[in-house]
C-alpha cells in the first residue's frame, strides 16, 4: 500500500460518505473515499432489508459499550457498522424527511441556512428508492395496532409521511414510509444507489476499503488538514493525502474520536489520553444525544405471521404537548419484540424469561433533552471510546415523564380494539406496576438505544465556543477539514434520522462545489 494523493479525501463510507464522496465525483472532482470495513456490494446480509438484525453484533458491528448510566440503562450495546454502507446496511430504513420545526430549531441554535427552505428541497434529488411499505409487506397485527393507536390516541391514520403534511399536523399512526425496493427487498443503502448502481458513464470515487484512518495530519503550525494517516488489516500505513479538504463522515462516535486521536478536542481529554494538544476544541465530543426507547409487553393470544419489510414497519408519532405541539413521542409496533433488557431485568428479580409467544409496542422520547459525551482515554486507536449517554438527566424531568407517558398511551393502544382480541396479560414492566415512580425506574433501567447517536461535533454559529463546525460545516480554526455525518445535528430530529443524514451529505456536495468551483485541469 503506497501513499496517495487526492483533491478531497472522504473518511467513512457510511450513510453520509458514500453519498458525498459519490457527489463529489460526478461532479468531476477527484475524490477518495476511505473505508475502515470491506465493500457490502456481495454481502447480501447487508444488501437486504429483511436482513438487518444478521449485522448487528457480527464481524462488520464495532458494537461499543456504553459506560455505567447514572439514571438509565448501563447495558447498552451500541451498534456501529464497519462496511461500504456503514450503518444504512443494519438499520431499518424507515424513511423520514425531517420535520421542518425540527430544521428551525437548528437555524435558532445558530445553522444559519439550515431550516426548512434549505434542507427540505434536497429530498425530491435523493437517489435512495423511498415508498411506502407495500401491501403485500403489511402484516395484520401491525395493521391492527395502527387502527387501534388511530382510534386511542386521537391522532389520523397516515399514509404518507413525507408529503409536506406532516408540517402542518405533526402527529398520526401508520405503516412508515421505508428505503427499499418492495420488489426485490434491496435496501436503499447510499452504497448501493449512489455506488454499486450508479448510472454508466458515471464518475465514481476512488473507493479505498479495508483501510482505517487512524490521524489527520495537520500542517506544522496544526492550523490546516493536509490527509489522514491510514492502516490496513495486516497493520501496513500509509498517508492519504488532501490537496484541498478531508471531510470526515465516520458518524457521531468514530468523527470525534478521530478528531481527539488527532490532537482536537478538550484540552482536558487530550492530556489524558496522553495526545498533544493540536487545536483545543471544547464541543468535540459533546453534545450526545440519542432516542431513548422503553416496552411494553403482552401474551399473545394469536401469533402475528412474519409478514414484513423490516419488522419495524409501522408506528405512531403524538405529542404530549410539554411545551408545544410538536411530536414528543415516537411509537414503533414491531412485528418481532425486541425483548432483551426485559429479560434481564426478569432474570436480575428472579422471574423466568419471557415467553415466545408475545406482542409489544416501543415508544421513544423523540426530541430528548439529555445530553451525553463520548471521548478517547487512550491514544492508541485500538482502545474503544467511552460512551456515557447520561440519559434522563435533564434538569426538567421531560425525558423520564415522556418515557412513561408514552408506556401509558402504549398500553391505552393495547386496550382497544382491534389489537385488544390480540393481546392477553401485560408481562412488562406488568400491569400491577401503576405508580409513576416505580413505572420509571423499570423503564429507565431497560431502556434501549435506537442507534440514532448524534451531535457530537455540532453545527453554531462562528462565535459559539462549544460548536465544532460552522453553518458550511467547517471544523473551527482548522482550514481544509469538514464534518459531514450525524454528529453535526445541533438537535436530534424528532423522526428515525436517516434521511436527515442523507441531506446532510447533500448539501454538504454543495457547500463543498459553492465554495471551491470546479476548474478544469485543477
Amino acid at each position: 500500500m503506497d501513499d496517495a494523493v487526492h483533491d478531497y479525501v472522504v473518511v467513512g463510507g457510511g450513510t453520509a460518505g458514500s453519498l458525498l464522496a459519490a457527489r463529489l465525483a460526478e461532479r468531476g472532482r477527484d475524490v477518495a473515499l476511505i473505508e475502515w470495513g470491506p465493500s457490502d456490494k456481495d454481502e447480501p446480509r447487508a444488501r437486504y432489508l429483511r436482513r438487518w438484525a444478521e449485522m448487528l453484533e457480527g464481524e462488520y458491528d464495532l458494537d461499543y459499550r456504553s459506560l455505567p448510566n447514572q439514571r438509565g440503562n448501563s447495558h447498552i450495546r451500541l451498534a456501529r457498522l464497519r462496511i461500504l454502507g456503514g450503518c444504512s446496511t443494519a438499520n431499518t430504513m424507515i424513511a423520514w424527511r425531517p420535520l421542518a420545526s425540527d430544521l428551525q430549531e437548528w437555524e435558532s441554535l445558530g445553522a444559519t441556512g439550515w431550516g426548512p427552505d434549505s434542507v427540505l428541497p434536497l429530498y425530491k434529488r435523493l437517489q435512495t428508492p423511498i415508498q411506502p411499505v407495500a401491501p403485500k409487506d403489511r402484516n395484520p397485527f401491525v395493521a391492527d395496532v395502527v387502527v387501534s393507536a388511530s382510534s386511542a390516541l386521537g391522532v389520523p391514520v397516515q399514509d404518507a409521511w413525507n408529503d409536506g403534511r406532516l408540517d402542518e399536523s405533526p402527529c398520526g399512526a401508520g405503516f412508515f414510509e421505508v428505503g427499499y425496493d418492495s420488489d426485490s427487498g434491496v435496501r436503499a443503502s447510499t452504497s448501493i444507489h449512489y455506488l454499486h448502481e450508479a448510472a454508466p458513464g458515471t464518475p465514481l470515487p476512488t473507493i479505498l476499503t479495508g483501510l482505517r484512518a487512524t490521524q489527520i495530519v495537520l500542517s506544522d503550525d496544526g492550523g490546516r488538514a493536509t490527509g489522514v494517516r491510514v492502516r490496513s488489516a495486516d497493520g501496513t500505513r500509509a498517508t492519504v493525502s488532501a490537496r484541498r479538504e478531508v471531510i470526515l463522515c465516520a458518524g457521531a462516535i468514530d468523527t470525534p474520536r478521530l478528531l481527539q486521536l488527532s490532537g482536537i478536542g478538550p484540552r482536558d481529554v487530550l492530556q489524558s489520553a496522553g495526545v498533544p494538544v493540536q487545536h483545543q476544541l471544547p464541543g468535540v465530543g459533546a453534545n450526545l444525544q440519542d432516542h431513548v426507547e422503553g416496552l411494553v409487553v403482552w401474551e399473545a393470544r394469536r401469533t402475528p405471521p412474519d409478514t414484513c419489510a423490516s419488522g419495524w414497519d409501522a408506528g405512531a408519532m403524538i405529542s404530549d404537548a410539554t411545551p408545544d405541539d410538536r411530536p414528543d413521542i415516537l411509537m414503533h409496533f414491531p412485528v418481532e419484540p425486541w425483548a432483551v433488557h426485559a429479560d434481564r431485568y426478569r432474570a436480575e428479580h428472579g422471574q423466568e424469561p419471557l415467553p415466545h409467544n408475545i406482542v409489544s409496542i416501543a415508544p421513544n422520547v423523540a426530541r430528548p433533552l439529555s445530553r451525553g459525551r463520548t471521548w478517547i482515554t487512550s491514544a492508541d486507536p485500538d482502545v474503544p471510546p467511552a460512551i456515557d449517554y447520561r440519559s434522563f438527566t435533564d434538569a426538567q424531568g421531560r425525558d423520564e415523564h415522556l418515557l412513561v407517558e408514552g408506556v401509558r398511551r402504549g398500553r391505552r393502544i393495547a386496550q382497544t380494539e382491534p389489537m385488544r382480541s390480540w393481546v392477553g396479560q401485560e408481562l412488562f414492566p406488568g400491569a400491577q406496576i401503576e405508580d409513576d415512580e416505580q413505572l420509571s425506574a423499570i423503564l429507565r433501567a431497560t431502556h434501549q438505544t435506537v442507534y440514532h447517536v448524534s451531535g457530537t461535533c455540532r453545527i453554531g454559529a462562528p462565535d459559539d465556543p462549544e460548536a465544532v463546525v460552522d453553518p458550511q460545516l467547517a471544523v473551527r480554526g482548522v482550514a481544509g477539514l469538514r464534518i459531514a455525518d450525524a454528529s453535526v445535528f445541533p438537535t436530534l430530529t424528532a423522526t428515525n434520522p436517516v434521511v436527515t443524514v442523507m441531506l446532510v451529505a447533500e448539501r454538504a456536495a454543495d457547500l463543498i462545489t459553492d465554495a471551491i468551483p470546479h476548474q478544469q485541469g485543477v
